[in-house]
């Protein structure tokens, strides 16, 4: 949560800029509305860690209070938000990555496309997040910043303020003569900008089991510790940001009398201006306080990677997600949430060229989404507790509880509605796309399974059994695969059993004929006539016949086909089995059976062996020696 900071005060910037120079001036107010709601939603949630200390968090607390629908929404929401975390943590780490070394500028997409494919690499791997992994890079990004501040501060307590390297730069305005409602609208998209720093807050309350006992106390205080820290680093990085003139718009062209080519060249970050004010640019602090912020947001990135695929896993538990998510790779991950995951990830860094400032309108919808619901369903579990106790001290706890959560669901809610209106036009009206068809999704998903299931439910008196069984061989040409295919179709001892062929040439028909009776093969061939030289309809009515004369009687094909060892063969055999076998699956009454014949080529083909997945030794599972 700590690396929303890295990038909060830059996009309130960058909407004040909008309407030139004079407006900068308002980003102190504008922080100051954000800090006292980070403070209250900090402060919300540490109610939702000491109410459900098993963990879940958003979803948990709506799951229990307000119900499935509520759960789905919040759930798709947070699916979006998983997404966006990875999106713009990665594009605003490289932001800092490309301040520091500038000639990766023009490659900035690419780069940032290779992070996202070796964070899902990493995580397929089933490498496990790790405190002391993520302690370092969260210190060195605190201390770092941390520093950065009060050095800045201490320069402009003696008279010497820093000046960032863009004061001296003008910005052209995008809008004019914003007085009144236009004024108010600026104010309140900077405001809705501001509030990225908002995003991350609900992770603690998801991983309360991870905390030592007293698990809900230890997690109730690391939220706090959390929130003084998010509060004062986004407030130092404001007030340095405004004494130094940090001049910053979306489009470089738009800054008066900037140095290089404004097409080619970016922006520093405002955390990278900062640094080269306070140290001096190229200094080994301002190459610290870069480090610091790249590893936390890529960090924070990897997280996503963790939470999505669980999340995911969960709700296929559920069957409101495809099945394929719930499984486990060979190494103990979730690899298909995970593929998924970086797959759309990419997509969006491809589409939005790595801009966070486009990524970041899609990003805190489903935030705030995720909030409101949640502490409504916390003002519902606090009603459901006044009513079973009656102890006074409790209830006043409760009480207190209670109006913290009403208070934190009032405010959002108004966010949200803010952040929709003021970001709809600028890509928010994505995610509102985005999950209402989740929901859709997952409703008609869960529905499928139930009527599945439903369908596949045995009935009471048992299985009916066939009246007969007729076995049908298909033959094209009288070889080994067919030789094998009638042997193994007579081992199962059919009622009839008939060798089937489709006459597209006449004369390879009366060689299959000539061939059938000189070997005296006692089974009867049956040829059926193709006018339009086409296999498939002549096998499927055929078939139907059957089934026609005998409703209750069951028909099994027999198809031979040949098991190849290139991908290339593939395209040289099995077609015609391959449209066969799709098409009479959908026949009632009727089973395909494959009998496979090996060529060499595949004979010379290593057999995958088994590999050991980790921790096989550890849950007591000993290899065959030998």
């Amino acid at each position: 949560s700590l690396s929303s900071v890295a990038y909060a005060t830059q996009e309130i910037l960058l909407v004040l800029s909008a309407g030139g120079l004079a407006y900068l001036t308002l980003a102190s107010w504008v922080g100051v509305a954000v800090v006292v709601l980070l403070a209250l939603v900090v402060a919300s949630y540490r109610q939702v860690v000491h109410a459900y200390p098993g963990g879940g968090g958003s979803y948990e607390v709506v799951a229990r209070n307000l119900g499935r629908n509520a759960s789905l929404v919040v759930a798709a929401a947070l699916m979006v938000d998983y997404v966006m975390t990875v999106a713009v943590s990665v594009a605003a780490g490289i932001d800092n990555l490309v301040s520091a070394v500038p000639a990766l500028y023009p490659h900035r997409v690419v780069v940032n496309i290779l992070v996202v494919v070796l964070l899902s690499a990493v995580n397929l791997r089933g490498v496990r997040e790790s405190g002391r992994a993520f302690a370092v890079p969260t210190y060195l990004f605190v201390v770092g910043l941390g520093v950065t501040i009060v050095v800045g501060l201490a320069q402009t307590a003696v008279g010497y303020p820093p000046v960032a390297d863009s004061a001296g730069y003008g910005i052209r305005p995008t809008e004019f003569d914003l007085t009144g409602l236009a004024l108010v609208f600026l104010l309140l998209r900077a405001f809705s900008s501001g509030c990225t720093a908002l995003t991350g807050v609900e992770a603690i309350s998801n991983g309360v089991p991870a905390f030592r006992r007293p698990k809900d106390v230890n997690a109730g205080r690391t939220m706090l510790i959390m929130g003084v820290l998010a509060i004062g680093l986004f407030s130092g990085v404001t007030a340095l940001a405004l004494i130094s003139h940090v001049h910053i718009a979306e489009d470089p062209c738009d800054l008066i009398g900037f140095r290089g080519d404004c097409h080619t060249e970016g922006q520093r970050t405002v955390i990278a201006q900062l640094a080269a004010a306070v140290f001096g640019s190229g200094s080994p602090m301002f190459y610290v306080v870069q480090a610091g912020a790249i590893l936390i947001l890529v960090l924070a990135a990897n997280t996503a990677f963790n939470g999505f695929p669980m999340l995911s896993s969960l709700l296929a538990q559920r069957r409101y997600l495809p099945r394929q998510l719930h499984t486990r790779g060979d190494r103990l991950v979730h690899s298909n949430g995970i593929i998924l995951l970086g797959l759309i990830a990419v997509l969006l860094l491809a589409v939005f060229e790595g801009s966070v400032t486009r990524l970041i309108q899609l990003y805190i919808l489903g935030v705030f989404t995720s909030f409101t619901l949640s502490q409504i369903g916390m003002v519902r579990h606090w009603n459901a507790e006044l009513r079973e106790t009656d102890d006074q001290a409790r209830r006043r706890r409760i009480h207190r509880a209670r109006a913290i959560n009403a208070l934190g669901a009032c405010m959002t809610a108004v966010v949200l509605a803010v952040v929709l209106v003021t970001k709809f036009d600028h890509g928010a009206w994505l995610v509102v796309i985005a999950v209402p068809a989740l929901f859709a999704l997952m409703r008609g998903i869960h529905r499928h399974y139930v009527e599945v299931r439903r369908e596949l439910e045995p009935e009471l008196d048992g299985m009916t059994l066939p009246s007969r069984v007729h076995a049908v061989v298909l033959v094209s040409t009288l070889h080994k695969p067919t030789l094998r295919a009638l042997s193994f179709a007579r081992a199962n001892r059919p009622d009839t059993l008939t060798a089937l062929t489709v006459n597209v040439d006449d004369g390879d028909t009366r060689v299959l004929q000539g061939e059938w009776e000189r070997r005296d093969i006692h089974v009867p061939l049956k040829v059926v006539e193709s006018p339009y030289r086409e296999i498939t309809r002549p096998v499927l009515d055929y078939v139907k016949r059957i089934r026609r004369s005998s409703p209750r009687d069951l028909v099994c094909v027999y198809i031979p086909e040949y098991v190849v060892g290139h991908w290339w063969e593939n395209l040289l055999h099995n077609q015609s089995s391959l449209r066969l076998t799709w098409r009479l699956r959908f026949e009632p009454g009727v089973m395909v059976v494959s009998v496979p014949w090996q060529l060499h080529s595949s004979r010379g083909r290593e057999l995958d062996r088994p590999r050991s997945g980790p921790g096989r030794l550890r849950r007591g599972f000993v290899p065959p020696s030998g």
